[in-house]
């Protein structure tokens, strides 16, 4: 047992220690490790195209649109189902991906350097809120969009961010946490600090006065615009805490939106999944959960780094749009605390005196107390292309951290 708690806490200070700097913006095929022209990666633990869900499948079609490897849905579909196209897991190549995850090779992305420990980790650009990709989208009017993204807003912000020699997202964060956000599915503190800060450089390296003021509108009008770099943060703390050998402690969570995925510490690249659930939350006009699909995304990394849904306590309104009421969300964060293994040393929460927020997931914990971790996120309709129906609240299977625990007493002999 003391080996087991000595591992854990050198993984967690590893993580708390992570200084996660937004260092460029750049296509992903030139930074993202193993990244090809034929490969797509998704949000979540692998899976194939046959078991892909309605939202997934439609953002595999829209990224092979923009990429022009296909002229419609048809020709997308025929191009997978001949085998031409790979996936792989975003988590696969040091990269998360909000909702579907789906990132190309031509995809401008976030690069996100650990200074603490030497790590990068990767994630695309936020498209905001409507039809987008990330649901499965895959319009005219969302592949136009990319587009812009991609050719003019993308080339701006790698300069803006080169010229002011990177932002400290953790920093940012753990000011973003004192002013009522939670860093997961409410941003909006952190994006308007976010547009803030690059706003000067973007001016300073901007050439055309119209297109810097659409830049930085589009930046100020996205509530999510810091999403993003804060998921690959979140990625680059977690993977700085992976491979300590012996701890239990969980570094990825992540869901495709057929199964709930982690990985743990101390088991290697071993992934242990079941089916993922429907979100209960709140759902917008017209929709219910009977039209929603089972959870969705690598952003539930924000709360295996010790925001999100475990920090719900800092951000009280952010239950008008999950659910539930301001006392629900003090009680959540109080709750993790049960399972984790730390109290975080840069991110606080002035409404519990500013105690750290819960961090680091244990295994062990989760099993012996039966309490499973909570989760804030989006609700996608199951179909392609509808887009956001809803926000709420979901648990990992228990069954995944049960896998952990014999998959880890076997390796151990315990």
């Amino acid at each position: 047992m003391a080996d087991i708690d000595k591992a854990n806490q050198q993984a967690v200070e590893r993580m708390m220690d992570a200084r996660p700097i937004l260092k460029g913006v750049a296509p992903a095929r030139d930074v993202i490790p193993g990244m090809r022209d034929n490969l797509l990666l998704h949000a979540g633990p692998p899976i194939e195209w046959e078991r892909m869900s309605g939202p997934l499948r439609g953002a595999v079609i829209g990224a092979l649109l923009f990429e022009g490897k296909a002229k419609n849905a048809k020709d997308a579909e025929a191009l997978v189902k001949k085998g031409e196209i790979d996936f792989a897991p975003c988590h696969h190549h040091a990269t998360v991906g909000p909702m579907a995850g789906v990132t190309s090779a031509s995809m401008m992305v976030y690069v996100i350097e650990n200074e603490t420990h030497g790590n990068k980790a990767y994630s695309n650009l936020n498209e905001g809120y409507g039809k987008v990709l990330r649901y499965g989208a895959y319009s005219d009017e969302v592949i136009a969009k990319l587009k812009w993204m991609n050719d003019k807003m993308g080339p701006i912000l790698a300069k803006a961010i080169e010229a002011s020699r990177g932002l400290d997202i953790r920093a940012l964060l753990a000011e973003a946490l004192h002013m009522g956000d939670e860093g997961h599915n409410r941003n909006k503190a952190g994006s308007i600090m976010y547009t803030a800060k690059l706003a000067p450089w973007i001016a300073k390296v901007a050439e055309d006065a119209a297109l810097e003021s659409e830049v930085l509108k589009f930046l100020g009008d996205n509530a999510l615009s810091v999403l993003n770099p804060v998921m690959a943060s979140c990625k680059a703390m977690a993977d700085a805490a992976h491979g300590v050998e012996g701890s239990t402690m969980v570094t990825p969570m992540a869901r495709n939106g057929t199964d709930f995925g982690l990985r743990v510490s101390g088991l290697g690249d071993d992934w242990f999944t079941a089916p993922a659930e429907v979100p209960d939350g709140l759902y917008f006009p017209s929709f219910t959960s009977k039209d929603a699909n089972p959870d969705i995304g690598d952003s539930t990394i924000t709360e295996t780094a010790g925001i999100g849904g475990f920090a719900m306590a800092a951000a009280p309104a952010i239950v008008q749009f999950v659910s539930g009421t301001p006392q629900d969300a003090i009680n959540t964060t109080m709750e993790m605390y049960e399972i984790t293994i730390a109290e975080h040393k840069h991110f606080t929460i002035p409404q519990l005196e500013f105690r750290g927020t819960p961090t680091g997931i244990d295994i062990r914990k989760v099993v012996e107390l039966g309490i499973t971790p909570r989760v804030n996120t989006g609700i996608a309709h199951k179909d392609a292309g509808v887009g956001q129906i809803g926000a709420g609240l979901v648990r990992p299977p228990m069954k995944i951290f049960e896998d952990a625990i014999r998959a880890y007493a076997e390796k151990y002999k315990l």
